[in-house]
């Protein structure tokens, strides 16, 4: 699946997003709506990671699901 299959399933990909990153908020998820790079950003605020570091992360997470 490529990243605009998740934006446009994005209400359906955003509980297995809660359930990866659980600190991030429902108002968070609605801000990012499957943008990969809000993503990484609000993961780099929400973990005080790095930008490469969240990056790899979505990488990581984008590649161990069964789409």
């Amino acid at each position: 699946m490529a990243w605009d299959r998740v934006e446009g399933n994005w209400k359906q990909v955003k509980g297995k997003v809660k359930e990866q990153w659980g600190k991030l908020t429902d108002d968070d998820l609605d801000v990012i709506n499957g943008k990969r790079e809000q993503l990484e950003g609000k993961i780099q605020e929400r973990y005080g990671k790095a930008k490469d570091e969240a990056k790899r992360d979505v990488d990581t997470w984008y590649d161990s699901q069964t789409w």
